[in-house]
């Protein structure tokens, strides 16, 4: 290599290469500990999240991680019942969306896909049921059919929940009772989600429990949202939609 050719490498690397390398592991860097998004490739949280939508990930709504990794610097507060949280799954490790239902010390009981909850203190958390017809502008018409809506009021956190009518499930909760059938006692550090499409969902009842190093923070609205089913086309509507 010519001594001109290693000055022109030299002043390359300075003036573009690493420019360009500061930027990009600023922003992973950014995305990893403070704001991040995640893509939501299945149903289990219908009707409060489609299939197609990308979701903002608030990073520091539990605590301060230390970059690119799940090891916590600082936790400031746990996830509460009734938010929408990103975490690693215990089964393979795949991030998941899930509402979180039960906090360290809770007992769970799911029964009739409805829940019942008492606190480590032995008190029984508020949950009540109304049954709802969602219009078209809620829920597409494609994902009304079939199901049955309520609204879940959750320790104070109102949102949507979907069920199949019995007839749909009989075969899986005869595989898989606890779609309909389940109770667990959390221990410490660990955390209980569910989806919101309760007869659809690959959630704690499936996986088991999780941990607060695997929860990645906590979502309350979407950035844009495509339609799948529709050449993925923009759903307008959904775009920085809040999330109940």
């Amino acid at each position: 290599m010519t001594p001109h050719t290693r000055r022109k490498l030299i002043h390359h690397w300075r003036r573009t290469v690493r420019p360009i390398l500061l930027i990009v592991v600023v922003f992973l860097t950014a995305r990893s500990i403070i704001l991040d998004w995640n893509d939501v490739p299945s149903g289990s949280m219908n009707p409060t999240i489609f299939v197609g939508d990308r979701i903002f990930v608030n990073r520091l709504a539990y605590g301060l991680k230390f970059p690119f990794t799940t090891w916590q610097l600082i936790k400031w507060s746990g996830p509460k019942r009734g938010e929408i949280v990103v975490f690693y799954s215990p089964a393979d490790g795949i991030r998941l969306v899930k509402r979180q239902i039960g906090v360290p010390g809770d007992h769970i009981v799911y029964k009739n896909g409805r829940l019942s909850i008492t606190d480590k203190d032995g008190k029984v958390v508020p949950i009540t049921y109304q049954p709802y017809s969602p219009s078209a502008s809620e829920v597409p018409a494609d994902q009304l059919k079939g199901y049955t809506f309520y609204k879940e009021n959750l320790d104070g956190h109102e949102h949507l929940v979907a069920y199949l009518p019995d007839r749909f499930i009989a075969a899986q909760l005869s595989k898989r009772p606890e779609y309909r059938d389940f109770e667990r006692v959390l221990k410490d550090d660990e955390y209980f989600m569910m989806g919101d499409n309760r007869d659809n969902s690959n959630d704690c009842r499936f996986i088991g429990t999780v941990h607060r190093d695997q929860i990645l923070g906590r979502s309350s609205r979407i950035m844009f949202s495509l339609d799948h089913d529709d050449s993925y086309l923009p759903r307008g509507s959904r775009f920085f939609k809040s999330l109940p």
